[in-house]
């Protein structure tokens, strides 16, 4: 009798852990870098770029193609003003077509008043890129994809 309850308790507590997870093992997918808030998408564009306003900072990326690499130009302003920001320190990580990650680093431009960077690679397919800013004690930061 004993054998019998501790046999029905083993098997009721395989059936619960079976139904916690669904039965079946998940396939992992990669990340995919997407918007999230406070950002948004949209804004008026200023140099032609894509357009994040993230709280209350413009954040405008335009990528140029190149034979061996991808440039980017980052602009970092406030939003109400139109001021360009140029002691924030400016970072990134892109995720290229095959799923592969490298982290991205600006240095500020200020002739151009811009922040710059180059994405090594050709290849074709959409890349998506997350810039953090960090201004004095505040943060911005924007996703970003672009194609090649």
């Amino acid at each position: 009798m004993k054998l019998t309850k501790l046999g029905i308790l083993a098997i009721g507590s395989v059936l619960l852990l079976a139904s916690c997870n669904g039965g079946e093992k998940k396939p992992e997918t990669p990340v995919k870098l997407e918007t999230t808030a406070p950002a948004t998408q949209g804004g008026d564009s200023i140099k032609g770029g894509q357009v994040i306003e993230s709280g209350k900072y413009h954040l405008e990326l335009k990528p140029e193609k190149a034979a061996d690499k991808t440039h980017l130009d980052f602009y970092l302003k406030i939003d109400a003003t139109q001021k360009d920001i140029s002691d924030a320190k400016v970072s990134g990580k892109v995720q290229t077509p095959d799923g592969k990650e490298a982290p991205v680093a600006f240095t500020y431009d200020a002739k151009n008043k811009r922040y710059a960077a180059d994405v090594p690679g050709k290849a074709a397919g959409t890349y998506n890129l997350k810039i953090d800013a960090v201004i004095g004690a505040d943060k911005a930061n924007g996703r970003f994809t672009f194609n090649r």
